[in-house]
């Protein structure tokens, strides 16, 4: 225990005597391991941010819109327009691979007034199921029902910055809001979605699909049944493209057109979309950590260098101790502990520092899609492998050169 204690002065002692050298030598390791926590954190932030940014749309839907296909053998000039319509919407909703389903009417030249101010935005008439595929939380009162549905109630649900803008410090639950002129009755309001204003969300009003049909159905369609889009589920979430496939062929199927022409539909898969951004976190995730790595890998080739530059500044101590009894492992442990210490030290600034960091970025105002980045374990786990890894090649390779030199020569070089 006292030869260990012994070595651990002379490391200290060794590191004092030469600080400039030692605190920039740690720096590069700091810095490294810093780098690595803290790039892969914003990574990581990237990714669970824009999860759930596009979970709070919704869990595993898919979107059909209205489409164009071409009438005269595939030409783009004489293109026809089709509506979805309500027979779309139940064939799609008893295909095998739907589990669940929902046909919307939206409007957003409607206008809005209330007792206490006015506004345009997104009109929505929809099926009660809609709110268990699309994320659709109650703030207050009550969601839409299937009794608002077959007796077409003039009930509305609103967002929250439709309740900010025409009921300002007033209760919207049960107040009257005139939509176009018609009165309809407000059951309830939806939480805030995201961060900051985000009024595409917020700036949103729900009623039942059958009274948005008889009140205010689809412009320019020419069916009283016709829809602006159906939203739904896969039977499972791996099936999502089976679902798709199914989809455009009963679409393809109900509207006289060759389901293999892609270009006939307008659709949106949030399945496809979140696996596309899985795929750039990763990619993001693989760089940025290949970039701390390699900075965590110069700091150790720097500690290697500055090992050598000591082996060779105490070649002469080297000789003499070896000459009084101390042993190649006395000379090796020395040496070792050493670039361990260096290493060991610089370490921890590095985490500690990259904790603060990811601390300091908490005082930023939050944005939209992107979460604020912490110290992940699989992250501390490989840095503080790595950091081993360089502690070990920084150390020992420098100390089997010390510890191999012999006395006698060690003393001639210095003479």
């Amino acid at each position: 225990m006292r030869g260990f204690f012994g070595s651990f002065d002379e490391v200290l002692r060794a590191m004092w005597t030469h600080k400039l050298r030692s605190f920039l030598t740690m720096f590069g390791i700091a810095w490294g391991v810093g780098s690595l926590l803290l790039l892969v954190g914003l990574g990581e932030g990237f990714r669970a941010g824009t999860t759930k940014s596009m979970a709070s749309f919704g869990q595993d839907f898919m979107q059909i819109y209205n489409g164009r296909v071409p009438a005269l053998g595939g030409s783009q000039l004489s293109s026809r327009q089709y509506y979805l319509n309500y027979q779309d919407y139940l064939d799609i909703r008893n295909s095998q691979f739907v589990r669940n389903a929902s046909p919307v009417i939206y409007r957003g030249d409607l206008r809005l007034v209330s007792e206490y101010g006015n506004s345009n935005g997104y009109v929505d008439g929809s099926e009660p199921q809609f709110s268990g595929i699309r994320h659709q939380p109650v703030d207050q009162g009550r969601a839409l029902n299937w009794n608002d549905e077959r007796e077409r109630h003039k009930v509305c649900i609103i967002g929250n910055e439709f309740v900010r803008i025409l009921f300002p410090g007033h209760p919207a639950v049960g107040s009257t809001l005139l939509i176009n002129g018609v009165p309809f009755e407000v059951a309830g309001t939806m939480q805030k979605v995201g961060h900051g204003n985000n009024n595409g969300e917020n700036m949103r009003l729900i009623m039942p699909y059958t009274t948005m049909a008889t009140y205010f159905p689809m412009q320019g369609a020419g069916n009283a049944k016709a829809v602006k889009y159906i939203v739904y589920q896969p039977i499972t979430r791996e099936q999502h493209e089976q679902a798709k496939k199914a989809v455009r062929s009963i679409v393809a199927r109900n509207h006289g057109f060759d389901p293999e022409m892609p270009d006939a539909f307008d659709d949106w898969d949030s399945i496809a979309s979140a696996e596309m951004v899985g795929k750039i976190s990763d990619a993001m995730d693989t760089f940025l950590g290949a970039v701390g790595l390699v900075t965590l890998g110069l700091g150790a080739i720097g500690v290697v260098n500055i090992m050598l530059v000591s082996v060779t500044e105490r070649t002469r101590e080297i000789g003499l101790r070896k000459a009084l009894g101390a042993t190649k492992r006395n000379i090796l442990f020395q040496f070792f502990l050493e670039g361990l210490m260096l290493t060991g030290i610089s370490g921890a600034i590095g985490v500690s520092a990259a904790y603060v960091a990811t601390k300091l970025f908490g005082l930023v105002p939050p944005m939209d899609g992107f979460e604020l980045p912490h110290i992940y374990p699989a992250t501390a786990v490989l840095a503080i492998g790595s950091l081993a890894l360089a502690g070990i090649i920084a150390g020992l390779y420098p100390a089997r050169r010390a510890a191999s030199l012999q006395p006698v020569e060690a003393l001639r070089q210095e003479q």
